[in-house]
């Protein structure tokens, strides 16, 4: 991999020219395409002709990669402690750790936004006496893709409070984990959790 330096020069393709133009190397603040934030001082390849941003290079990719990170949403709902607790033997009934929770939501999450049969089924757990409770414990899940899946699910079940729709996922975990022992999902969980252990 070649190491580039500010000053440094290479003939790239401009997207905003169209065209192959020599592009020199200097540290800018760029934002993301889609808008959703900036990396600041980055070294990139700036076209000598347009002056806009034809090459990332290699060496640059961890600072934007450590930036993304920063931008990922965060879904932050206060639960009843029982709530938490069924996570965490979830996890442990899975050979795991609680440090596996965080991916057992996420899988459920993304599972459930992909199934719409399984996902209408899940508002039914909200009637039940499990439902209920002071908010005593704080669940924090991060991730690009947990935003998406949280806002497909709430447009499938309905389910607009995003609390109440962590409850209900999480009341889906105990019923194919620790009540049925669902033999499906719970191989699935085994093979990641091993995979990530």
């Amino acid at each position: 991999m070649k190491i580039f330096k500010v000053g440094d020069s290479q003939k790239a393709i401009c997207e905003n020219c169209r065209s192959l133009e020599n592009a020199t190397f200097k540290l800018r603040d760029v934002p993301f395409s889609d808008g959703s934030g900036l990396v600041k001082n980055v070294l990139v390849g700036v076209c000598d002709k347009c002056d806009q941003v034809s090459i990332l290079p290699h060496q640059s990719t961890p600072v934007v990669k450590k930036q993304l990170e920063v931008q990922r949403k965060s879904i932050e709902s206060r639960l009843p402690a029982h709530m938490v607790d069924i996570l965490n033997l979830a996890t442990l009934e899975l050979g795991g750790s609680t440090d596996f929770v965080q991916s057992l939501m996420k899988f459920y999450i993304h599972k459930l936004a992909t199934d719409e049969k399984s996902a209408r089924s899940i508002a039914r757990f909200l009637e039940t006496d499990l439902a209920s409770g002071k908010p005593d414990k704080r669940l924090s899940l991060k991730g690009r893709q947990i935003y998406e899946d949280i806002e497909i699910l709430k447009a499938t079940t309905r389910i607009n409070d995003t609390t109440k729709l962590i409850k209900s996922v999480i009341l889906k975990i105990n019923d194919d984990v620790l009540v049925k022992k669902e033999p499906k999902s719970t191989r699935q969980l085994k093979v990641i959790m091993a995979s990530v252990a």
